[in-house]
């Protein structure tokens, strides 16, 4: 894929982007099996799961840099200048056209950019999600709530900008630290949450919730799951580090107790609105989910783990090995720490595997393996 940010050496985000996008997932796939070893042998594996290769970034974390009266919205540079992406081809028509407003608005409201070398500023960034309904959560990331009250009095003015704008949000984030975001987030409009379709599943994102970044490649990850829930077809579920509910909604059905286990409550208030109104037979609790899945009596038929980067790490990959648990689909975005996780539970065999190219023209990618007892 041409892009003239990458070509121009503005911005090197995308690592791999003058290999031709079959490659790139070749490589995928290559690196993936590399670092399952022996495993990978063992293993079916399932034709990769590629996406478009532009335009599917349903989220922007746009960096604010430059003034108030030229302001930028993207990357920064070495040495800590503003470079504006707002023509980045990663991103959907629906997000381009709405970063020239969001800029505007700096200007408008006296918001100045938060600059990284003299720490001083206020705006650090601006995140964009676009549904697949187009409508767009919009939430300013500032060092403090000084131009909080200049963006409530502009609001209805980006309002007539921008009417596909369905949440926005202010998060504050005081200390100067590599982080995307604080604690404390106000929100500015009546609603709370953009909803997600997800294949026939509707999520609820609130704005300090989980969501992948490609949507596409997302509901192929659900799809695949639940193909293999049905093969397997348990009377007991539990999704840990649930997020948003997506795997366990999906693992929902009659007469089957699914419990969605994830540490932060917004996601999981997000995950019971979304089970009410699909009529889905699912619990979801507000816990560190390695804690709660060590505190239970005894485990499920199936546990589906969709950890962070760091895997599940070496206490509750010891509990799944002794718990007797027979199967697990393991969602993982780092190859590294999935193969540190399978080593610790050689009880749970890798039957088939599934790379999913969740972000093209980088190193990165998910795979999602089906795993049981022997």
């Amino acid at each position: 894929m041409l892009c003239s940010y990458y070509v121009a050496d503005r911005c090197r985000s995308c690592t791999i982007i003058e290999l031709p996008h079959p490659e790139q997932v070749e490589r995928k796939v290559a690196h993936c099996r590399d670092q399952l070893g022996s495993l990978a042998a063992e293993t079916e594996w399932l034709p990769p799961v590629v996406g478009p290769e532009r335009g599917f970034r349903t989220k922007a974390k746009m960096i604010a840099g430059g003034t108030i009266d030229s302001p930028t919205l993207g990357i920064l540079s070495p040495d800590g200048t503003g470079v504006d992406l707002a023509d980045c081809p990663l991103y959907p028509l629906e997000l381009s056209v709405a970063f020239g407003p969001l800029t505007e608005l700096i200007t408008l409201a006296g918001i100045e950019p938060y600059s990284v070398p003299e720490r001083r500023g206020e705006l650090k960034s601006v995140i964009v999600t676009v549904a697949p309904s187009g409508e767009l959560m919009v939430r300013w990331v500032l060092r403090s709530t000084e131009a909080l009250s200049r963006i409530r009095k502009h609001l209805p003015w980006l309002l007539e900008r921008l009417p596909q704008i369905a949440v926005a949000s202010v998060n504050v984030l005081p200390e100067h630290k590599a982080v995307v975001e604080g604690e404390r987030e106000i929100v500015l409009t009546d609603r709370d949450s953009l909803t997600m379709a997800v294949g026939a599943i509707d999520l609820h994102l609130r704005p300090q919730s989980f969501f992948q970044t490609n949507t596409d490649v997302a509901t192929a990850l659900y799809r695949q799951a639940a193909q293999w829930v049905e093969a397997i077809g348990p009377d007991s579920v539990w999704d840990l580090y649930c997020g948003v509910g997506g795997f366990a909604l999906t693992a929902a059905a009659p007469g089957r107790r699914v419990i969605g286990v994830e540490v932060s409550e917004s996601a999981v208030a997000s995950a019971e609105r979304s089970a009410q109104e699909l009529g889905k037979d699912a619990e979801f609790i507000a816990a560190d989910a390695t804690t709660w899945a060590l505190e239970q009596a005894g485990p499920p038929e199936l546990i589906i783990v969709n950890p962070p980067r760091r895997g599940i790490g070496d206490s509750l990959a010891n509990s799944l090995e002794t718990s007797g648990v027979r199967s697990v689909i393991y969602s993982s975005c780092n190859a590294v720490t999935l193969a540190k996780d399978l080593a610790a539970m050689p009880s749970l065999k890798p039957r088939q595997a599934r790379l999913l190219d969740m972000f093209p023209h980088t190193e990165h990618y998910e795979v999602a393996v089906l795993l049981t007892r022997n």
